[in-house]
């Protein structure tokens, strides 16, 4: 394994990422491409947690893709613990995946019903790792009384277990190998409210307790509000707002990022804000508007925004991409 990365270097750093999908139109039609990721660049470090937000379609899970080297990028670089993953080789790739981990949106999907939890929590041991079967199931013992399951669910299917009890299955496996970045993909939508504050506070012991980063994938903002360090906001492949969660929740400065924030409910009235309706869809990746992405909902588009697509520029303790942002800002 690569050394772990010390001061204040990233353990996770990209640099103008992009993936890019050829697609077919239909018969007799010219191929297409899908810039599902279109030049994204950010920087996680130990024991943070950079939360992902946008719309459907916005690219984050094909960026969760490319974290977890499920994929490789088009173009652009992705360095772990300082070791470039976007063109390693194959050996590179097998050395570098254990130390990045997934948990997945639905519990009741990601976990194969027909192993029980024990096996479940042993295989990624017995694939990466030259563990005997009593080692193995040492550790599995340890992991599950560490996310609160009891040493008889190591004998259950996940059938029997409620939803908020499968994530933590899936949380206990996803750590396993000791990853040094967790890429949660929406880990507690498809929860109660009552158990996603769980779920979520288990997430945060963890990380304080082991130092992992998370890159954290969610609609929800509230509860990114509750967990992340940092926050970058994506619309159609690319970056349009990112910086730290309180400079983003307190002084949005993209449109973008004001409707997201304007629709999310908020029981407080003093901290409700007033409503942005966006108007139309979000436009095709396979044809994308000119200039700002945005500028065809967006309520202060000008000319200039029909045209020039806009660059990621400081204000205000974040990076924003509005050729607006300062004069609305003002």
């Amino acid at each position: 394994m690569t050394a772990p990365a010390t001061g204040d270097a990233p353990l996770l750093e990209a640099r103008e990422l992009a993936r890019h999908y050829v697609v077919s139109r239909g018969f007799m039609k010219p191929k297409g491409t899908v810039r599902a990721l279109d030049g994204v660049s950010f920087a996680v470090r130990a024991g943070e947690t950079l939360a992902v937000v946008g719309e459907s379609g916005c690219g984050k899970s094909t960026l969760a893709r490319q974290v977890t080297m499920i994929e490789r990028p088009t173009s652009g670089a992705l360095r772990l613990g300082g070791v470039d993953v976007a063109t390693g080789d194959a050996a590179t790739l097998k050395r570098m995946r254990p130390l990045v981990q997934m948990v997945f949106q639905n519990p009741y999907a990601s976990l194969n019903p027909r192993k029980k939890v024990g096996t479940l929590l042993e295989e990624p041991l017995a694939i990466n790792l030259d563990l005997d079967r009593a080692a193995r199931r040492e550790r599995a013992d340890a992991m599950m009384a560490k996310v609160g399951l009891r040493p008889e669910h190591y004998h259950r299917y996940p059938h029997m277990f409620s939803g908020g009890q499968r994530q933590r299955i899936a949380v206990a496996r996803a750590l396993m190998l000791n990853p040094r970045l967790v890429v949660a993909d929406e880990p507690v939508s498809a929860l109660d409210v009552s158990i996603q504050a769980q779920v979520l506070n288990l997430l945060m012991d963890l990380q304080q307790e082991t130092g992992i980063a998370y890159l954290f994938i969610s609609h929800n903002l509230q509860v990114v509000r509750h967990i992340a360090d940092a926050v970058l906001v994506m619309y159609l492949g690319r970056t349009v707002e990112a910086g730290p969660k309180q400079v983003i929740f307190t002084r949005p400065a993209h449109p973008y990022t004001r409707a997201l924030l304007a629709s999310t409910p908020v029981l407080d009235p003093r901290r409700r804000r007033e409503r942005i309706v966006l108007q139309g869809e979000l436009p095709s990746p396979l044809n994308p508007p000119s200039g700002c992405a945005f500028h065809m909902r967006c309520p202060y588009a000008i000319e200039r925004c029909r045209t020039e697509v806009p660059l990621l520029e400081p204000l205000g303790g974040a990076m924003v991409a509005c050729h607006r942002a300062a004069e609305l800002n003002a």
